[in-house]
This record gives structure tokens, C-alpha cells and sequence, in this order.
């Protein structure tokens, strides 16, 4: 049911629990059951034209969720954040302070609804809530509690029962009770759920652009739309069926830009966390790189090393037609170091891992052919 619609502007201020730059933009907001869906702005649609087959940008669920003011996070006015159970986290505003006020409060009480109708919330969320989001979910149940201490005590332990003896997201994943969607999802799940060696999302993408792209001026440099990015995303995480000829996927770098997120966002990196400094201390030895570097290649789990293989054999061909789309073994090497491959943990020398990360990714593109010929692989 259709609780209430309108514009709002709006900025995503974190996503899993990893704080993002502020970016405000108008969006249309629809606020649909336990759901908050965010469209892009038109100057056609009202909210009396919004129909339940139209589908968002993106969408979250408030179940669990936190709603509050803010002055700090800010310096615009009227300003409310709302924080999901899954560590997303959003600033919403209006100029208007009854307008602004009228959407608290509406979202205020449909999140009280959902805690008043199930004081605890679903296994599958739960499944996805970290240990340090705990405390929000008790805050919540608390707070529909009188001021009666001993059952605030005993609400309290019952729900910290409930979650930390949960079953482990894997095991529920495993017998198919929840099932990841593409974007975030690790590469070995993702090719074992798929039964494919390569991600369909990363072939697909490859296929556009070797179909229509190669030749794009910057590709896989220039930003395509974000609005449509995330559209994209939200299709493909909710198992649409995609036809990148259709013309909302007219824009090449709208699809080169949805391949670098889906990488960005891989829980752990094409290159492993404990293989990165083996990289590094491979491209490091000058007279060895090229035969260290195609070790650790075979070295890797199957589908990083079958993923990898046909990703960099695709950035080759985008290598070849450098003369048209300006994107020479270095400047990809500039856009995908980084994306490709990562520290888990030391933050500190992040400008010389860079510069590693690029010799890496380029080393790798260029002797493509022979890194990756099955007749050169070492043994293990």
C-alpha cells in the first residue's frame, strides 16, 4: 500500500557500515509497506502517477531501522537521518519545515508499526546484521518497552539470545534460505550459485562493450550516469532479465561503470587480501616479475584466476583500439589497479600501493598472452 510519495533531496552517507562522501540529489521517495523506494526525479511524474510496476533506483527496508533529527551531520536545515540494520545510512531534506516534518513523522511511525507488530526482525536480516549493529536492534525493542527496568532487562536478553545464537549467514546460504544478490556477493559464491566459471554479469557487460564500445572515447575512464548505474545494479540484483541492447543502456560507460562497481564492491578483491603482498613483492623483483607474477596468477582460487583471465584478455582488446578510445595498457592499468586488488588492512602506505597496484594490473595486461597460456602453467 502507498503511504505517501513526494521529493526529498537526499545523500547516502554510508553502506555497510563504510562512510561515503556526501552527494545530494533530488529524488522522488515512495514509501510502500515496510519499504522506502527512492526514482529518479522527473518533471512528468507526480506522486498521483507513481504505480507499483515502476521500478526504483534503489530501495531499503525499515524494518529495524532508526529515524532522528540532525544539526551536525549537515549545515543544510531540516534534516533527518535514517540508518538501516544492514549499516546503510541516509540524510533527507526539504526546505519546507512542515513538509520535512510531515515525512518524519510518517516514516517515524511506520517503522514503530513494524517493531509493535514483530519486536524482533526477520532471521534473514538478522543473518546480515554485523555484532557492532547489535545494539541498535535493542534500542529499538527497548524503547517500545515501559520504563519497567526488569523487562527492559529481560527484552534485552531474549533479543541478544535470539541474535548471536542465529545461524551463520553461510549455513543458511548454503541450505538456500537466503541467497545473496550479485553486487557484494563473494566471487566463489557467485560462481558456484550460477554453476559458471565467470560471473554472467561480468560476461554480459564484456559482450556490450566488445559489441559496441571498444571504440568509446575514455572507456572504462569516463563515468556513465550514476542514477542509471543503480538502476542497473538494482535490475541485476533482483534477477531481471537484461537486454543490454535496450536503450536505457545506450551509454557504454553506463555499463563499463556497473563492471567497475561490481569489483569495487566483491567483499574481497579479484586479488585475494592474503595474495596482495605477494604481488607487490613480485613486481618489485625486476629480474623475476613477469615469471613470479603468472605464478601467482595459477595460483589463485578458480574462479579469481577465471574471472581475471577473461577480464584482462578484454582490457586487451580495449588496449588494441587505444588510436580511437585513447585508453593506452597504463591508463587502464590507472583506472583498475586500485579496483582489482587491495590491502585488507594497512592504510598507510596507500599512495605506494597504488603506484604497485597500477605496475601490477599493467605488467599483467600487457603480458596477457603468456600469463595466461594454458601451456605456461606452472605446477602447483
Amino acid at each position: 500500500m502507498l503511504e505517501k510519495a513526494g521529493l526529498l533531496n537526499k545523500t547516502k552517507i554510508a553502506e555497510g557500515g563504510r562512510k561515503l562522501k556526501k552527494n545530494w540529489s533530488i529524488s522522488r521517495v515512495v514509501l510502500v509497506g515496510n519499504s522506502l523506494a527512492f526514482y529518479k526525479e522527473t518533471k512528468t511524474q507526480t506522486a498521483a502517477s507513481w504505480k507499483p510496476g515502476n521500478r526504483p533506483e534503489s530501495s531499503v527496508d525499515l524494518r529495524g531501522s532508526l529515524i532522528e533529527w540532525t544539526k551536525e551531520m549537515s549545515s543544510k536545515k531540516n534534516v533527518f537521518r535514517l540508518r538501516t540494520v544492514t549499516g546503510n545510512e541516509f540524510l533527507f531534506q526539504a526546505e519546507n519545515e512542515d513538509y520535512i516534518s510531515d515525512w518524519y513523522k510518517t516514516i517515524k511511525n511506520v517503522i514503530e508499526t513494524l517493531w509493535h507488530s514483530c519486536v524482533c526482525v526477520p532471521v534473514c536480516a538478522c543473518s546480515r546484521v554485523r555484532e557492532c549493529e547489535l545494539d541498535l536492534l535493542l534500542v529499538f525493542a527497548v524503547r517500545r518497552m515501559n520504563s519497567d527496568s526488569s523487562e527492559k532487562k529481560r527484552v534485552k536478553s531474549r533479543l541478544r539470545k535470539f541474535i548471536t545464537k542465529r545461524p551463520p549467514l553461510q549455513s543458511l546460504q548454503e541450505k538456500g534460505l537466503i541467497k545473496d544478490q550479485v553486487f557484494g556477493c563473494r566471487l566463489e559464491t557467485l560462481c558456484d550459485r550460477e554453476k559458471e566459471n565467470v560471473p554472467k554479469f561480468v560476461q554480459l557487460c564484456i559482450d556490450a562493450v566488445e559489441k559496441r564500445g571498444l571504440e568509446a572515447d575514455g572507456i572504462y575512464r569516463v563515468s556513465g550516469n550514476l542514477a542509471t548505474i543503480q538502476k542497473l545494479r538494482f535490475l541485476v540484483d533482483h534477477e531481471e532479465k537484461l537486454n543490454m541492447d535496450d536503450a536505457q543502456w545506450e551509454d557504454v560507460h553506463v555499463i563499463t561503470g556497473a563492471l567497475k562497481m561490481f569489483f569495487r564492491e566483491l567483499p574481497e578483491p579479484l586479488v585475494p587480501y592474503n595474495s596482495f603482498e605477494h604481488f607487490v613483492s613480485a613486481i618489485t623483483d625486476a629480474a623475476e616479475k613477469v615469471e613470479s607474477i603468472k605464478q601467482l596468477v595459477w595460483s589463485l582460487p578458480k574462479p579469481n584466476q577465471d574471472t581475471m583471465r577473461v577480464m584482462f584478455r578484454h582490457l586487451k582488446k580495449v588496449v588494441e583500439h587505444s588510436e580511437a578510445n585513447r585508453m593506452t595498457a597504463q591508463s587502464i592499468a590507472i583506472v583498475f589497479g586500485p579496483t582489482l586488488m587491495r590491502s585488507e588492512k594497512d592504510f598507510s602506505n596507500m599512495a605506494v600501493h597504488m603506484v604497485y597496484q597500477n605496475q601490477i594490473v599493467e605488467l599483467i595486461l600487457v603480458e596477457c598472452d603468456g600469463i595466461f597460456n594454458p601451456e605456461n602453467k606452472l605446477l602447483r
